[in-house]
């Protein structure tokens, strides 16, 4: 099948190469440049407002626009839009009563699960947009799934490392150093696999850039920041950037072309004051949340949040802490749902991919 110009881009092709070639090589930048900014060690403040608050916290809290805001929606699937911050937070308080590092080793693993399934997403919508057949799917998956469980099962064959995902010790150590070798190994020979068959096959129907631009930076951002780097703030950048900066074009997408249909209601004003405004939005709600974080469990960030004396008990903290947890656990559950356009032409239309119909 010849990929036509349009379908070899999600967004499009300006759109496409600043949220997946544009993220990828400044978080490659900000990693390679660690050392001279100061963060051998701890990220810095600095770049933990930007990163974890502006870009991380922010892009979860953007699920807001795909599906809470949208009065339409919540009708429409309301058990799901019910349930799932209901069970986030009951899965949480069940894990925390357990133990508290259960419960964040759960949740690290959870999100590297999600992180994953979010690479492989963007491959689906893009094989999805191409009109790819079952196979040629099968393949792009792979090579997906091989560029970032690579590096992870590396990185579990390797601990400690100078950096871990939520907290100290959260990954399960004792994987043998050998295996990490093995994935490695099987990570560069499926996608270097694909990238020969992809450009094999590009001889007859064009190369399907958008394919590419996903699988290389994903390779890069996902092995530099787990293989190469050397520090906290390198991880943190190449692991954040890419993940929340193509989710919050993607949402931004989406939620122009509801607004087009008429959706949102009297909160589509939020839509119609354009990026500042949506951008603005999702940051208070994330320093609100990082507020709660900081005063209640951490105590980590008093330069932006000031002090608190507050230390709760082992009980009040199992049911505090799942619930500041509960946006990022509906996040999670809402984000393999919510954007399956199989069966389902009118995301199509919202994502600009389709006219909407007439009549």
């Amino acid at each position: 099948m010849l990929h036509s110009s349009a379908s070899r881009w999600l967004f499009s092709r300006a759109t496409d190469l600043g949220v997946f070639a544009g993220a990828t090589a400044v978080s490659l930048a900000v990693a390679a440049l660690a050392p001279w900014l100061g963060a051998d060690g701890e990220t810095p403040p600095w770049a933990w407002l930007v990163i974890v608050v502006g870009i991380d916290v922010a892009h979860v809290w953007s699920t807001l626009f795909r599906v809470y805001l949208d009065g339409d929606e919540v009708a429409r699937r309301p058990v799901l839009a019910v349930g799932a911050p209901l069970a986030a937070y009951s899965l949480g308080v069940f894990a925390h009563a357990l133990s508290s590092a259960f419960f964040w080793t759960a949740l690290a693993y959870v999100a590297v699960w999600h992180f994953v399934r979010q690479q492989v997403g963007w491959m689906v919508l893009y094989g999805r947009k191409a009109k790819s057949d079952e196979r040629e799917l099968a393949w792009d998956r792979a090579a997906l799934y091989a560029a970032t469980l690579g590096p992870v099962v590396w990185w579990h064959a390797n601990l400690p490392r100078p950096f871990w995902w939520f907290r100290e010790h959260d990954f399960v150590a004792g994987l043998p150093s050998a295996v990490g070798t093995v994935a490695l190994a099987l990570h560069f020979a499926v996608v270097f696999s694909w990238l020969g068959r992809h450009l094999w096959l590009a001889r007859e129907r064009g190369l399907h850039a958008g394919k590419l631009l996903l699988v290389t930076s994903t390779f890069a951002a996902w092995f530099f920041g787990i293989v190469v780097a050397e520090s906290d703030l390198s991880f943190t950048v190449t692991n954040v950037v890419m993940h929340g900066v193509p989710y919050l074009a993607l949402t931004w997408r989406y939620s122009r072309g509801r607004l087009a249909e008429g959706g949102y209601g009297r909160l589509a004003f939020l839509v119609r004051a354009g990026v500042p405004a949506y951008l603005g939005l999702l940051f208070s709600l994330a320093w609100l949340e990082e507020l709660g974080w900081d005063r209640l469990v951490w105590h980590e960030h008093e330069a932006f949040f000031g002090s608190s004396a507050l230390r709760l008990s082992p009980l009040a903290l199992s049911l505090v802490v799942p619930l500041l947890a509960t946006p990022q656990l509906t996040h999670y559950l809402l984000d393999g749902l919510v954007w399956r356009t199989r069966g389902n032409p009118q995301l199509a239309v919202r994502l600009g991919w389709r006219a909407a119909p007439l009549g």
